[in-house]
């Protein structure tokens, strides 16, 4: 029995579902450059599950998380995102998928000129009907709780990089997203920095009651996951529970 025979046993249960993939497909170029990335992607992501993504570099991760995570245009196959088609749909149809969606990334994206509080607080500041005295509260509430409670008025020159993706992981959370997508979140950390930002990203988002996708080389954070879903060359070759 070949390894994609073997490996592909986990069957997704039909309800609480966040993420419903079907036949996905998905091309960079044009033309003679018009080159495949991804190839007919069955993939179903359910409420509350930790799921990590890994693969060989140039397998597709990254494609297939900013394609779920609305960044990037869904072209062709089925991508429901909160019960929504995102095949073909228009750019406020992404906006507002994007809107219940938390992100991390390696590279942290946070704004230099602002401290801590001020970068968690501004993904709040995207939403309206919010006061600007409980956005600033939920703000330090969420720095205190990812342990930078002598951080809040920081700025990223004066942070860690384990501190840096703390503040990071509180701005993705801060909205209460439905789900948290989070791009090689430990590349850039040493060991213990990384587990530690791993496992709080897992309690936090589980406190919050969303679903968690990891995207990652890193084989020492495998156990925090619910499921393991591989790409090799543009195909799912394992998902299975842990």
């Amino acid at each position: 029995m070949n390894k994609i025979q073997s490996t592909i046993n986990y069957q997704p249960s039909t309800t609480n579902q966040v993420v419903n993939m079907h036949n996905l497909n998905h091309f960079f170029g044009e033309g003679k450059l018009k080159k495949q990335i991804l190839f007919d992607i069955n993939l179903t992501l359910n409420s509350g599950e930790v799921i990590i993504l890994k693969g060989p570099s140039g397998s597709g991760k990254t494609t297939l998380l900013t394609l779920m995570g609305g960044l990037r245009s869904a072209q062709s196959g089925s991508l429901r995102v909160f019960g929504e088609e995102l095949v073909g749909a228009k750019k406020n149809k992404l906006v507002q998928t994007r809107k219940n969606i938390g992100y991390i990334f390696q590279s942290h994206n946070l704004l230099a000129s602002l401290t801590a509080r001020q970068n968690v607080q501004m993904s709040l500041e995207l939403h309206h009907g919010i006061k600007a005295t409980e956005i600033e509260q939920r703000a330090i509430a969420l720095l205190e709780a990812v342990g930078l409670s002598d951080h809040i008025n920081y700025h990223p020159h004066s942070l860690s990089g384990g501190q840096k993706q703390r503040v990071a992981i509180a701005r993705a959370l801060a909205s209460h997203p439905k789900m948290v997508l989070a791009d090689e979140p430990t590349a850039a950390l040493d060991s213990k920095s990384g587990r530690d930002v791993v496992e709080l990203m897992q309690q936090l988002a589980r406190e919050q009651g969303c679903t968690i996708l990891i995207v990652t080389h890193d084989n020492r954070i495998l156990d925090v996951a619910d499921r393991i879903v591989e790409l090799e060359d543009g195909k799912i070759t394992l998902d299975t529970k842990q």
